[in-house]
């Protein structure tokens, strides 16, 4: 008895063991919503914006700037997730008060490397005085955890004479470090090696884009093939990226080469990501929506997450997908396709709209003349119960009915957010899941900016839509 007893405890002991030390499980499939603000596990908003990612161990630790309102300097946060979407908060590694120049300052784009050598995680950034952009200094600090509190080390221009602004870092197969970053005024684009602890800056690789007045680098390697992922350098609003490759990052590099829409779907590059799993290796472009593109502060930004393809080793595309579902298990990143449709109505014939193209949640839907615009086209997702979200193009947010308005909102499942569609002759009754109401022109109005209402459904042309294209 005492020797079965012997071995139940062994046995206890070892199972506590293996528990104690064993890892995160295995991360499922998980589904994005572009164009949102996320939220971590604690409901808050996350602030990681100018972000980037390191995988340590299972995790992803994402990091990024948290600012004041006055998009002053706050924090650098860090999160940790395993499978991408649930965001797990882990500290302000970076704060106001870990140097006396951080007090007022502005810091973007920080990005975190780890060195092999001496077991340091060092993060870089781009620091400004936080009054205006005449410093261009890159910054760095350090740490002993991935996720534990930066000691700040010092700021300065590279090689004591250039300037330094959007900023990335890259670690190469071979351990090498370096730090890419906008020089001149945001007119260069240089390529930096490390010193062996990535500290400090060895020496100017390259400065192969001369004049291109290009910002917000990525730089990954595919293969052998090096890609360099930029915007133009147009303040808070959104451009044309551009990429451009080579074999080595000395040179000689490409000239750079469109990618994706002219607007970049309303984002700008902060990081690429390569996700290594059991299938391969998939690569996730990380852009910020800016909200202060769009009347808002660096906090009020969204975040545009879409896989990027590759037709031949040396060419790169990007499309838009309202939705992205990520299996880092597996190593892949699927985009869900979308048709986009404008609601005509029947007695107006004009389009469901969100007025000035608004990203906010809240804003009052109306009609307007229809124009193509992204704020008039709308995703019917099917919810496979019957009844359909509408989705905004432009908005990523959800049309939502309200007791006496019907608005765009956050997307959160939620049955006011849902609508059923029946078809009444050559057109459709889009009806409210909630109340059961129509979908509805107020008044039967026939101008621009009628709101857009749910009333009692009554066979009126003006509760009778089209999908169009």
């Amino acid at each position: 008895m005492r020797r079965v007893y012997a071995i139940l405890v062994a046995l206890c002991c070892a199972l506590a063991a293996a528990l104690a030390t064993a890892g995160p499980a295995q991360a499922a499939a998980q589904t994005i919503t572009n164009g949102t603000q996320f939220s971590d596990t604690s409901g808050n908003a996350v602030h990681a914006h100018g972000g980037g990612v390191i995988k340590v161990g299972s995790y992803y630790y994402w990091f990024g700037e948290d600012r004041n309102a006055d998009n002053t300097f706050k924090y650098v946060d860090a999160y940790r997730s395993t499978d991408l979407k649930n965001w797990e908060f882990r500290n302000h590694v970076l704060t106001q008060s870990s140097a006396s120049e951080l007090g007022t300052a502005y810091i973007e784009r920080p990005k975190v490397i780890y060195n092999a050598s001496t077991g340091k995680f060092v993060m870089w950034m781009h620091k400004e005085n936080g009054v205006d952009y005449s410093e261009a200094r890159a910054a760095v600090a350090v740490s002993d955890t991935v996720d534990g509190n930066y000691t700040y080390q010092s700021s300065f221009q590279p090689l004591g004479q250039y300037m330094s602004r959007d900023i990335t870092t890259f670690v190469d197969t071979d351990g090498t470090g370096y730090m890419v970053s906008a020089a001149r005024e945001n007119y260069d684009l240089q390529i930096y090696k490390l010193n062996p602890d990535y500290t400090g800056i060895d020496s100017l690789v390259a400065n192969p884009w001369v004049g291109g007045h290009r910002e917000a680098p990525a730089l990954f390697k595919r293969g052998g093939v090096y890609f360099m992922l930029t915007s133009a350098a147009t303040g808070w609003n959104a451009n044309q990226q551009q990429y451009a490759t080579a074999t080595g990052l000395a040179g000689p590099w490409t000239a750079m080469t469109d990618v994706g829409d002219s607007t970049t779907y309303n984002s700008q590059t902060a990081y690429v990501l390569p996700v290594q799993g059991t299938s391969g290796t998939s690569y996730l472009y990380m852009g910020d929506r800016w909200g202060n593109s769009f009347g808002g502060t660096v906090n009020d930004s969204r975040y545009v997450w879409l896989p990027l393809t590759f037709p031949t080793s040396t060419s790169m595309s990007m499309s838009w997908y309202p939705e992205v579902s990520v299996d880092t298990t597996a190593g892949t990143i699927a985009g869900t396709s979308a048709t986009y449709n404008t609601l005509v109505g029947r007695s107006s014939a004009k389009c469901a709209d969100v007025p000035s193209q608004s990203l906010w949640q809240g804003v009052a839907i109306s009609q307007y003349t229809c124009n193509s615009g992204t704020n008039q086209k709308w995703w019917f997702k099917d919810l496979g119960t019957g009844y359909y979200e509408l989705m905004g193009r432009g908005s990523s947010l959800c049309l939502q009915e309200n007791s006496a308005s019907v608005t765009q909102e956050n997307c959160t499942g939620a049955t006011a957010q849902q609508w059923s569609l029946t078809t009444s002759g050559s057109y459709v009754l889009v009806k409210a899941r909630a109340s059961g109401e129509c979908l509805d022109v107020s008044g039967a109005s026939t101008a621009n900016s009628a709101a857009i209402i749910t009333y009692t459904c009554n066979g009126g042309t003006n509760q009778q839509w089209t999908r169009g294209t």
